[in-house]
């Protein structure tokens, strides 16, 4: 006993002893080469579960006792050990590991190592984004990855770019739009545009592109997931950047119509008295008299810097743009805040964002742009006897309008104003908890939101022509739109030396509510106003997880798995798991590569993957719905007190599918990432094949059979392949001069494989792609064995002189008679491959860049030309109208609206844009500038005859024209 108690004794006096030998540690952790502060840097105690992080300022503190070893590591840069010996300060240099060098990309609730990322997944980040007039963010990766198609906008100030990944034919009437996640918050897919945030706040894009990676997202990743991360400030002294440009612009192309001479002969060999008498004595080209050229200015203005245990960023933006078509402007208010707070020893983070935006749009009347096209170019714009305004018009006999005629295009943008007040917002708050007794664990919770409100006007005064009604027309519209996100996810991150192994695994909760509402009064005269109101939400309920594992740092394996359950889908088939398993073999660190003179990196990648798609613009189209309806559906039902009629609003029920249930799309991915000479060529090589099941379309029904004749349901399967490379070479590095270029490549392929719940390849398929021309035409099909969209067509004959003959077509079927049947599906506007190639060079003070695009083997439907390119149109809607000059090469009477004439080879070399900047160190006492210049739209090779090639949809008819602009600009930072 008494042995017992001097033990105890004993030990009681040791511990004191190890108490006092313990000592607080503190240091500065650097980069090597530049003297850098590194944030995040991993500091631990060799061989215990003791550790911490670097802060912002690169500094730790850390408990340590004579005879350990402190342990420096971070991601890309060589580990250190450093015997701590009772010294009181521990700073440390890391020197960057060439071998293990690489870039964090963002995954999905979380980040990875490129390394070790096994899927197809791309980040763009702010250093490669390209330059010029950018209102819409998604333009600054045109061109920059394999697999990424941003399709630009139109001329229309303010409007959006259509993103595609792989192909962008995921769906047939649901989006086959990617979801957008903005700094953790995935935006509601209904109303996905980016034109809130401004360009210079966005940090960088990462796609992920194949289903393994992206179903971590589950039943809204299906077109693939663009994850968007806005810039954060960094410690240090407060900095300011100020931002500005000046850009000019004006169309380079019109669309292709008689002159004056050219009409007023046509009309004179075609036509009758009345007609060649209703010719005028002018000569105006009306697309000259819609267009003009365009002034955009732009100015940003950000400060951000930090503290011992936070930093922020603040930025504020204006933006004014002016379209080319007369009376078309927006002007555009930006604001972003970023906070970071670190407390508890680093223990506890707590990061707010928010990203707001008030946007003014005044909108040009864009019917404007077709009647320009048609309107008769020998009359003048004004007419000082003219009851419209003092416009000329198309009128009867008796002067009264002619409601069927085209309108005086001027007349359509001058006697109209349609503006429209926009308030967006996303924000989120997020707070970081590592357990301080279990610190391979953090857990972590996100509130955010999406917050979308637009108020609109619109006013056409009752002397305008275009007036359908004689006191004129006053029109509001609201819209509101919001959703709100709880996230709440653990991470378990550990590192097993004794098997060499890592796990990485995340489990986690999310719940998003959205909620849409839009109200639309019209009072298209003394007393009366016609309407309606519409309010809908829908919820989605989600539970994931991800697992990494990493064996010798050379095999690796991800595990995504997400159980959504949605309100829009029927109760038996609205919960269901989405999920892939994707691996990797790090080739360079066998031991068979590690002697490579050639090799600098070499990953062989697989993965399948499966994901879902919802989003097809009816939130409970499974059950039975009533409709209210306006002022202009109503039933009489006997007679007022008075004894005029009484009439009662009608509701009427609409079409379901009480079976309605998920796309589905099952994807398989292959891919090889390599690097040359020390990194000096780098590069990927992907392969997939995706299959989408039950596809929702809407689809016509058997009368009788619903209560609509069409309606949403799940129709039919499509499968994609396809090929991407992706090519970047540091041509030239040295102190006085380098030169980068990316160049990438996509090859896509898609068919319909099911429709209209059968794989009958003689069915007549799914009309779609709506033309002008008649009533109620379309150009398009979706069949099975097919590309999605084709143009479904009758195969034009030609004269000995490669002139295209009247009416005159294949007998397809050969039976001797030309009718529907003989119609063909003739190529598609999808096109067989994509093409980007970018360039930087930076010589001393100097830079310069650009980016080129092509698309090959896309078609377009000329339907400008297809519509008024013949004397049909000539002397239509008991008029003269102007028409397509490809009357000239054509001679047509009448129009030939589904010949395959008209389906044109839009193929197209693009160079996006060019810049040239040259910078200065020290302009005033620390203060560095940049002068830049830029060109965007600089030039297009195609062979295609109408507007633009790059048509998205592939149908080309009043297309608001896209503009050169060239800009000016400057950038200092203080």
């Amino acid at each position: 006993m008494k042995k017992m108690q001097k033990f105890i004794l004993f030990l009681a006096f040791l511990i004191p002893i190890g108490m006092l030998a313990q000592t607080k540690v503190t240091g500065v952790v650097t980069e090597q080469s530049t003297g850098t502060p590194l944030l995040g840097v991993n500091v631990v105690l060799k061989g215990t579960s003791t550790g911490t992080t670097t802060d912002f300022d690169g500094k730790y503190q850390i408990t340590a006792t004579n005879g350990q070893t402190i342990v420096f590591t971070y991601v890309g840069y060589k580990t250190q050990e450093i015997p701590y010996t009772g010294q009181a300060t521990v700073n440390v240099a890391l020197e960057e590991d060439a071998s293990t060098l690489d870039e964090v990309v963002v995954v999905g609730y979380g980040s990875a190592v490129k390394k070790d990322v096994t899927g197809a997944v791309e980040s763009v980040t702010s250093e490669d984004f390209n330059g010029g007039a950018i209102v819409s963010p998604e333009q600054l990766i045109a061109g920059k990855t394999a697999g990424v198609q941003v399709t630009p906008p139109s001329g229309a100030p303010g409007s959006g770019s259509a993103i595609k990944i792989r192909g962008g034919v995921s769906s047939l009437s649901a989006s086959s739009a990617p979801l957008i996640v903005v700094d953790g918050v995935p935006l509601d897919q209904g109303n996905s545009g980016l034109n809130y945030i401004n360009a210079n706040d966005i940090e960088s894009f990462t796609v992920l592109k194949d289903a393994s990676a992206a179903s971590i997202y589950g039943s809204r990743a299906t077109g693939g997931v663009i994850l968007i991360t806005t810039k954060t400030g960094k410690s240090g002294q407060l900095n300011f950047n100020v931002n500005h440009y000046t850009s000019v612009g004006n169309n380079v192309n019109e669309v292709d119509v008689l002159s004056s001479t050219q009409f007023r002969d046509l009309v004179l060999a075609n036509g009758n008295a009345n007609q060649i008498s209703d010719l005028g004595n002018s000569s105006t080209d009306w697309q000259d008299q819609i267009y003009r050229g365009s002034l955009t200015t732009d100015t940003n203005v950000t400060v951000s810097g930090g503290f011992d245990n936070s930093n922020f960023r603040a930025s504020i933006g204006y933006v004014s743009q002016e379209g080319t078509l007369r009376n078309s402007k927006v002007n555009r208010w930006t604001g972003s805040v970023k906070f970071i707070q670190r407390l508890l020893d680093d223990d506890l983070r707590i990061e707010a964002n928010v990203l707001g935006a008030l946007i003014d749009d005044t909108f040009g009347n864009q019917g404007a742009i077709g009647a320009a096209v048609s309107f008769d170019p020998t009359q003048s714009v004004f007419d000082p006897n003219s009851p419209f305004g003092g416009y000329t018009e198309n009128v009867n006999n008796d002067g009264s309008i002619n409601t069927i005629a085209v309108r005086n295009p001027v007349a359509l943008l001058e006697l109209y104003s349609n503006t429209a007040d926009t308030k967006r917002s996303t924000g989120s708050l997020k707070i970081d908890y590592t357990l301080p007794f279990f610190r391979d664990l953090k857990l972590t919770a996100k509130g955010g939101y999406d917050y979308f409100e637009v108020d609109g006007n619109l006013v056409i005064p009752a002397t305008a022509a275009s007036n359908s009604n004689t006191d004129g027309l006053i029109g509001t519209n609201s819209t509101l739109n919001r959703s709100r996100l709880l996230d709440l996810y653990a991470n378990y991150k550990k590192d097993i030396e004794s098997i060499k192994s890592t796990i990485d695994l995340t489990v986690g909760h999310s719940f998003q509510s959205f909620y849409r509402s839009n109200r639309f009064l019209n009072t298209p005269g003394v007393g009366q106003v016609t309407g309606n109101v519409f309010k809908t939400e829908n919820a989605l309920e989600s539970y994931f997880g991800r697992l990494n594992f990493a064996y010798d740092n050379k095999y690796l394996v991800t595990l995504n798995l997400r159980n959504d359950s949605s309100s829009r889908l029927n109760p038996d088939d609205r919960s269901d798991f989405f999920g892939g398993v994707s691996v990797g073999w790090n080739i360079i660190d066998e031991n068979f590569m590690k002697d490579s003179k050639v090799f600098s990196q070499l990953k062989l990648r697989a993965g399948y993957g499966e994901t879902g798609q919802q989003e097809f613009g009816q939130d409970y189209g499974y059950i039975p719905r009533y409709t209210t309806g306006d002022g202009q559906v109503q039933y009489q039902f006997g007679y007022n007190s008075d004894g005029s009629p009484r009439f009662v609003t009608t509701i009427r029920p609409e079409e379901y599918d009480e079976n309605l249930r998920w796309e589905r799309s099952k994807t398989i991915n292959l891919g090889l990432d390599f690097g040359f000479f020390n990194d000096r060529l780098t590069g990927s090589v992907e392969v997939y094949e995706r299959k989408v099941e039950d596809l929702i379309n809407f689809i016509p029904v058997p009368a009788g059979t619903n209560l609509s004749n069409a309606l949403f349901t799940n129709v039919g399967n499509l499968e994609n392949r396809g090929l991407e490379i992706n090519l970047n070479a540091a041509i030239v590095e040295n102190e006085n001069f380098s030169w980068n270029t990316n160049f990438n490549v996509s090859f896509f392929d898609n068919e319909i494989t099911k429709l209209f719940l059968t794989d009958d390849p003689t069915s007549p398929g799914s009309p779609t792609g709506g033309i002008a021309g008649g009533v109620g035409n379309t150009i398009q099909i979706n069949s099975v064995g097919y590309e999605a969209n084709s143009f479904f067509v009758y195969k034009q004959i030609y004269d000995a002189n490669g002139a295209p003959i009247e009416g005159a077509y294949v007998d397809i079927n050969g039976d001797g008679v030309v009718d529907t049947d003989d119609r063909y599906r003739y190529k598609s506007p999808n096109p067989d491959a994509v093409l980007g190639f970018n360039s930087n060079m930076q010589y001393g003070n100097f830079d310069f860049s650009f980016t080129m695009r092509a698309s090959l083997g896309n078609f377009a439907y000329n339907n400008v030309a297809s519509n008024t390119g013949n004397v049909q149109s000539l002397f239509g809607a008991n008029s003269i109208n102007n028409v397509n000059s490809s009357i000239l090469d054509t001679g047509f009477q009448n129009q030939q609206l589904f010949s395959d004439y008209y389906v044109q080879d839009a193929s197209f070399l693009k160079l996006d844009n060019l810049t040239i900047g040259y910078s200065l160190d020290n302009v005033f006492k620390d203060v560095r500038m940049r002068v830049y210049a830029t060109g965007q739209n600089l030039f297009v090779i195609t062979d295609y005859d109408g507007l633009d090639p790059e048509i998205n949809g592939g149908i080309d008819n009043n297309f608001y024209p896209r503009s050169r602009n060239i800009l000016m600009g400057i950038n200092l930072n203080l």
